[in-house]
């Protein structure tokens, strides 16, 4: 692939992912909870007993899965778009710059010579 090819490809996915991201950062609406309900890991209760059926492990996980939850619902979902966009556009352009890299047909470099 020629680097002007390369170069119009990832300008392409940079504009579209980006542009996509902000689309739906300014579209979407904040996530709305129940006013009678809230949200459970902001009980005390709630936390106790997670704590007593899981340690405080289970209580970690619960965070941790409500947060990444979280970055893929509402507004959060756009930066976390953005950010994808900014971490796969280098991917692409190392992986197309270099297709001989991952060509499992290529054959193997020669094995290091021997010290003297």
């Amino acid at each position: 692939m020629s680097p002007r090819t390369i170069n119009r490809l990832s300008g392409a996915l940079l504009v579209v992912g980006l542009g996509t991201g902000l689309a739906i950062y300014c579209l979407a609406e904040p996530e709305v909870f129940d006013p009678l309900l809230g949200n459970p890991l902001n009980s005390k209760k709630h936390l106790h007993e997670l704590r007593v059926m899981g340690g405080r492990a289970n209580v970690t996980f619960a965070e941790f899965q409500a947060w990444f939850v979280g970055l893929w619902r509402g507004p959060q979902l756009g930066l976390t778009l953005a950010v994808l966009t900014v971490i796969i556009v280098p991917v692409f352009r190392v992986v197309a710059r270099h297709p001989e890299l991952f060509d499992p047909r290529a054959p193997a470099p020669p094995p290091p010579a021997p010290p003297e």
